[in-house]
């Protein structure tokens, strides 16, 4: 009987070791699961914290290359400064981020907050850029009518000019005087007309003035200058000239007449004391700074 308690108690106290031994390893088992499985939420949240910071840091860098592009836009130095300043504290900020471990939330959340007033500030100047841009636009667009009716009122005084140096050249040429019915008769002392040069003493040469009321009147000096055939001018004195576009030149008579806008016969002489050689000479005459006649006529010997 003792021996069937005893047998009966040692297998009481084995089963009751089993259930021991199934508990623990129930337990170890329920404890290495709930371990890993609060690894698997610390990796998940580590994970998170990453991701979220690397958002951010993300958006920090885009904060600051609007920034930078809003730099090249704006021509405008105060304003260029101020966006500077701006951007270094992204760039502090953007660098005190990358070196905020990810788990430190407190942190990441100011500096999300600190982000979100920075966009607010840039918000801001993209206001005033904006502002800018549109009164440059429009100073642009006031400019171009600016220089368009300056160049139409240059345009315009260019042609006015043009219009009254033409009306000048009109009444310039209207008002020249004119020599017409030239001739240039070779005569001996006699005052008869010859043919051989050796019994020449003299030129008479006659014109007329012809008649212009558009021409100022009054006393008038006329010059008239005698070309040989080798371009050479018949002068008594090498000192003998007058002012003809803007050059003094040789002359070979002058004469002063009174010229009242009617026609006006001129007869004016040269006599011959130099050495004539057969050929065609030429008889220019100029008054008032103008050649206002010019006649050929042939010697013969």
């Amino acid at each position: 009987m003792n021996a069937e308690k005893n047998e009966g108690k040692e297998v009481k106290k084995l089963s009751m070791l089993i259930v021991a031994i199934v508990v623990l390893i129930l337990i170890i088992a329920g404890g290495g699961y709930y371990i890993y499985h609060q690894k698997e939420q610390i990796n998940d949240i580590t994970q998170a914290f990453d991701l979220d910071k690397e958002m951010l840091e993300d958006e920090y860098n885009e904060l600051s290359l609007q920034y930078e592009g809003y730099k090249f836009e704006v021509g405008n130095d105060s304003l260029v400064a101020l966006l500077s300043t701006e951007q270094a504290k992204v760039q502090r900020l953007l660098e005190e981020l990358r070196t905020v471990k990810a788990s430190n939330s407190k942190r990441i959340n100011e500096l999300k907050k600190e982000l979100a007033t920075l966009r607010s500030i840039m918000r801001n100047y993209v206001m005033q850029i904006d502002s800018l841009n549109a009164a440059n636009e429009q100073l642009k667009q006031e400019n171009k009518e600016v220089v368009k009716k300056f160049q139409q009122a240059s345009s315009t005084a260019a042609r006015l000019t043009k219009d009254k140096e033409k009306l000048t050249e009109r009444v310039t040429l209207a008002s020249k005087l004119d020599a017409a019915a030239i001739s240039v008769t070779p005569v001996n002392s006699r005052g008869k007309t010859v043919d051989r040069i050796k019994r020449m003493e003299q030129f008479v040469i006659k014109f007329t003035i012809t008649k212009n009321i558009t021409a100022p009147v009054g006393e008038k000096t006329v010059y008239v200058r005698i070309m040989k055939p080798d371009d050479d001018i018949l002068v008594k004195n090498r000192t003998n000239v007058f002012g003809f576009e803007g050059k003094e030149i040789n002359y070979s008579i002058k004469r002063v007449i009174e010229y009242e806008g009617e026609e006006l016969p001129v007869v004016m002489y040269w006599d011959i004391e130099e050495f004539l050689s057969p050929g065609t000479y030429r008889v220019d005459i100029f008054a008032d700074g103008n050649l206002i006649g010019k006649k050929s006529f042939t010697l013969d010997k």
